[in-house]
Formats: C-alpha cells, structure tokens, sequence
C-alpha cells in the first residue's frame, strides 16, 4: 500500500510538467512564415486591363512587357532622331510600380556614346511612358504589392 501511495505521489509531482501547456506568440508564428516566403518572386504580376486575366502568370508577364514595349515603341516611332555615328545598345529602365498600380521610372541606364550621341533620350523614354493605361500591380499572397524590374529597350539608329 505504501508503494502505491508513493507512486500516486511521485506521478502526481511528475505530471505537471506533462499538463502544462507552452504559449505560442503570435510573433513566433509570423517570423517562421516570413522564413518562408520568397520576396524575390509575385503570384501575380502587373498587367494592362488589355491583357486577359485568364492567361497564366508567365503569359501575363509576357503580355504586360509586350503591351509596354509596344507603347514605347508607338511614341518614340514620333520622334525624328538624328545622330552623327551608328547606334546599338541596351537600355536599362529601372521601373517600379506602387500597389495602387502606379508607374514610376526610377532609373535609366545607357552607355556613354548613347548619352552623348541621344542626350534628350532620358526624356523622350520617359515623356513616351507617362500616359500609360491602367495598370493593375502586382499580387503576392492575395495583397496588391509594389514591384521594381528593369526593363531592357534596344536603341538601335544608323
């Protein structure tokens, strides 16, 4: 009988560590979500209202960059430039587009002989894309988010 009572009391001491539960802090939780995200990458990306909605991500990409490139072109298609040595580069436009879809060029990169040679070129791409039609942004985990890219435009005069 003393047995029992004595492991009646030992399990009783013991066993408080078993009932006891842990707290989890809501700020635990949202660390190791946010380990897991990829920021690098959207759910959705931006798009024109053009641009269907029934297409899949990678083709809304590609719409938005053609329908973008397409514009670009239109406007500086207006534009007589004249240069004195042949043209070829690469052009980098540093975009970003805020979640209530607003676009915003943040940069422009050219080589030398590109800035010389086309020294209003900073204006005319910008002038070219300050009219742009609605855009939707970008969708990461059903939440409108800001995105930044670059966007290649070849320049290419002889």
């Amino acid at each position: 009988m003393n047995r029992i009572i004595a492991f009646l009391l030992l399990m009783t001491f013991c066993s408080c560590d078993f009932i006891e539960k842990k707290k989890v802090y809501s700020n635990d939780i949202l660390d190791e979500e946010l380990k897991t995200f990829n920021w690098n990458d959207v759910d959705e990306y931006p798009t024109f209202e053009s641009c269907n909605s029934n297409l899949d991500n990678a083709n809304k990409k590609k719409c938005f960059e053609n329908t973008l490139r397409q514009i670009l072109n239109d406007k500086l298609a207006k534009y007589e430039i004249i240069v004195s040595e042949e043209i070829n580069d690469t052009v980098q436009l540093k975009i970003t587009i805020d979640s209530q879809g607003t676009f915003v060029i943040n940069n422009i990169v050219s080589n030398e002989v590109t800035q010389t040679e086309i020294p209003q070129l900073d204006s005319l791409l910008r002038k070219s894309l300050d009219s742009l039609p609605k855009i939707y942004p970008a969708i990461k985990r059903s939440q409108e988010v800001k995105t930044q890219f670059v966007f290649p435009v070849i320049i290419k005069i002889e």
